[in-house]
């Protein structure tokens, strides 16, 4: 994931160099940041486990372990720390706690950004076109979770069908799988013979049931754009707020990181003013809410998202941006 599908007419060399400067001490600010967020709700969630305080804990804790995915992602990026073995280390880590193999995830997420909104090779659009019921499985976490659990089965089982996985990474990929389930199998018969309820109440449970606020920033980011080869298109930044923004580790600012992919994320907001609110240009963006609700109409009287052309917005609340209809219903 060294490569940068870079836009040198976006920004001059030495503003992207020094963009792309990669720091151990902000990395480990970065990471022990969330860690330790992690922590305390950790601490709190146990220690008020069976009452009504519990509530707040629960939610917090589920969101800051479904969000340990924004790192993954950039600790997939070799983009956090200066030391790539510590990228690779906590990228492991976190993808073990996500049931999301840190290889697997790193292959996927390159196809996705070599061929970005491309049914055929887009690692991340390997599905069927959504319905408004198949839209909402995958956003409160059914068809989500089975996928992601049904993939390390299969991986163990040595069974890798995912077409942009090269044949000489699918042995990666099965190690990987084995791997992971070796441990999960572990964790669970070493809870069964303690008697302990921890990793369900403190992990699997939180992160299952909370897996819908993380959603809201997997699918804002490319559903409802044009299927064409130009970042400043297919891509769509995200406005929210400074807490959010630290939460998902800047990956709200997703046009400008599909733009550089080699910027970290402590520098994409800088990284996003440079290319474009200086250059007074605009992404496509919308709120996490308002995209949610534009893609219920969207999808509401039985339209899918096979009714929409691929080549235009449809899902946009920018009057720049005016998004398209769908098609019209064929006549008898």
């Amino acid at each position: 994931m060294d490569e940068v599908f870079g836009r040198r007419d976006m920004i001059s060399p030495a503003q992207l160099k020094a963009l792309s400067v990669k720091s151990d001490r902000r990395g480990w600010f970065q990471v022990g940041g969330h860690l330790a967020a992690l922590a305390l709700t950790g601490t709190a969630l146990a220690a008020t486990w069976g009452t009504i305080w519990m509530v707040p804990f629960f939610a917090a804790h589920g969101v800051l372990l479904n969000f340990l995915y924004a790192g993954q992602h950039e600790l997939s990026h070799w983009t956090v720390f200066q030391t790539k073995k510590l990228n690779e280390a906590f990228g492991r880590a976190f993808g073990f706690l996500l049931l999301y193999p840190r290889d697997f995830d790193q292959i996927q997420h390159f196809a996705h950004h070599r061929f970005t909104q491309d049914w055929d090779q887009d690692g991340e659009l390997g599905r069927p076109r959504y319905t408004l019921a198949s839209y909402l499985l995958w956003v409160f976490g059914p068809t989500y979770w089975y996928t992601r659990v049904t993939r390390i089965l299969r991986f163990t089982l040595g069974q890798v069908r995912e077409h942009y996985i090269p044949d000489d990474r699918k042995a990666d990929v099965v190690r990987e799988g084995r791997w992971h389930m070796a441990a999960y199998v572990g964790i669970a018969l070493l809870s069964i013979g303690s008697g302990s309820w921890l990793a369900v109440q403190l992990w699997l449970l939180p992160l299952i049931v909370m897996k819908p606020v993380h959603q809201l920033q997997n699918t804002i980011e490319h559903l409802g754009l044009p299927h064409v080869d130009a970042i400043t298109q297919n891509t769509r930044t995200t406005r929210t707020n400074a807490v959010m923004r630290w939460l998902c580790w800047n990956m709200q600012y997703h046009t400008a990181h599909h733009a550089f992919p080699g910027v970290p994320c402590y520098t994409l907001p800088k990284l996003h003013e440079t290319i474009f609110v200086e250059k007074d240009r605009k992404p496509p963006s919308m709120s996490y809410l308002g995209f949610q609700w534009a893609v219920v109409k969207a999808f509401w009287n039985g339209r899918t998202e096979a009714d929409y052309p691929d080549d235009a917005i449809w899902i946009s609340d920018d009057t720049d941006l005016e998004p398209v209809g769908p098609r019209p219903a064929a006549s008898a």
